[in-house]
């Protein structure tokens, strides 16, 4: 059975992963299962047909014979309790890998969301610099907590799982705000998660699609 993901056809992250759809991307290569990749334009993501896979008309949508599923968070749980390599065996450290990827999307993420909108959208304005130190520290109270529970760990939960995946694509979102400076062990974490095979390929794949929607213009 074919798996069918979306991803943009003209991606505004210029391919560096961090467009949601690699978190799906990296997640299927984790577990080895082969898929395709289906590129819409924004024009087409408001579309009827399109919104009927993806009711908010964003990256990714999943199709799997007559699964479809949207929200990269609940792709990438529905692929690591699908196929072996991205939960623990044990119940409860399964139950606690699961518990990490909820937090990465709900907690971790939310933050780090709003400092990047408010850099895109109000870093013009006469309060944005005003108001940078309280997005800075609602970040850091979240990474504060995050590197204590890491500890001298290399990853969450015993062994890499689904909720270390989902948190090192949400903390590269940080890599160009200087804030990952402050966390040493938070960086490492980030390159050990990049030097994954299954990361490279995902990552090289998703450069390649920007790459080519470039050289066409």
């Amino acid at each position: 059975m074919t798996i069918t993901i979306t991803a943009f056809e003209s991606s505004p992250d210029r391919g560096q992963g961090l467009a949601r759809d690699f978190r799906v991307r990296w997640a299927l290569e984790e577990v080895g299962q082969p898929y395709e990749v289906r590129l819409v334009s924004f024009a087409e993501m408001k579309r009827p047909t399109y919104l009927a896979e993806q009711p908010f008309g964003q990256i990714p949508a999943y199709e799997e014979g007559d699964l479809i599923l949207f929200e990269s968070g609940a792709i990438v749980l529905h692929i690591a309790e699908r196929h072996p390599g991205l939960l623990p065996d044990d119940p409860d450290a399964r139950a606690r890998a699961i518990a990490w990827l909820f937090a990465a999307l709900n907690t971790v993420e939310p933050p780090i969301v709003e400092r990047t909108m408010a850099w895109l959208l109000e870093r013009e304005k006469n309060w944005y610099e005003a108001r940078l130190p309280l997005l800075d520290g609602n970040i850091r109270a979240r990474l504060d907590r995050l590197a204590a529970s890491l500890g001298d760990a290399d990853w969450l939960e015993g062994g890499f799982s689904a909720g270390d995946l989902m948190m090192v694509t949400v903390l590269r979102r940080l890599e160009s705000s200087g804030i990952l400076a402050d966390y040493p062990s938070l960086t490492a974490y980030i390159v050990r998660g990049e030097a994954r095979p299954a990361y490279q390929r995902a990552f090289a794949d998703q450069l390649a699609v920007f790459e080519k929607s470039r050289a066409q213009g």
